[in-house]
């Protein structure tokens, strides 16, 4: 039996290295970014992943996984801005950005656990294409959600959406990596 918890932590752990190494670098600058702006550039790495699943030529010289490390990344990201709100200038150290990372995984991990006992890992029957539209869909949700103010009637929230999307997205990530061995 294939250990999900494990192949979770890998995804994550290599997710979160790029997350450390870009606030190194840059700081907390996506701080001033609001929802919608970090909901675009989810839909913008989704739309490209689609794109690469239908087309054959590519003239950027990146794949796939790049591109779902960068939803897990910014889903995270609007995590901790649904959290903590939008500021006007980079406010947040390295320590409390990795603490608050954390934190967003380990509910979403969690989420994950409690889902696949109850779907009993039907995601891993799935192809990548299909998680990719799954997230194209969710995105879909999320922005008729923030156009709507953030008042939905009977649906769940953004934050059970970003977290859906970061486990389709890790969930891509642990098939890609099983069919690259």
């Amino acid at each position: 039996m294939q250990d999900t918890s494990k192949q979770y932590d890998t995804v994550i752990k290599t997710c979160r290295t790029l997350f450390e190494k870009k606030m190194s670098d840059y700081g907390s600058a996506w701080r001033i970014l609001r929802l919608p702006s970090l909901t675009d550039q989810i839909f913008i790495k989704a739309q490209r992943i689609r794109s690469l699943q239908q087309n054959s030529i590519r003239k950027v010289d990146e794949g796939e996984a790049s591109e779902f490390i960068g939803i897990i990344n910014y889903c995270i990201m609007a995590l901790i801005q649904l959290e903590k709100g939008v500021v006007e200038q980079p406010d947040m150290k390295l320590d409390e950005a990795l603490t608050l990372y954390d934190e967003k995984v380990a509910l979403t991990k969690k989420l994950m656990e409690d889902k696949n006992h109850d779907y009993g890992e039907a995601w891993r029957d799935m192809r990548v294409s299909s998680l990719t539209d799954l997230i194209l869909q969710k995105l879909l949700r999320v922005k008729q959600i923030e156009d709507n103010q953030g008042k939905t009637l009977v649906s769940e929230g953004i934050d059970a959406n970003y977290q859906d999307m970061i486990n389709y997205a890790v969930f891509a990530m642990i098939h890609l990596n099983e069919n690259n061995q």
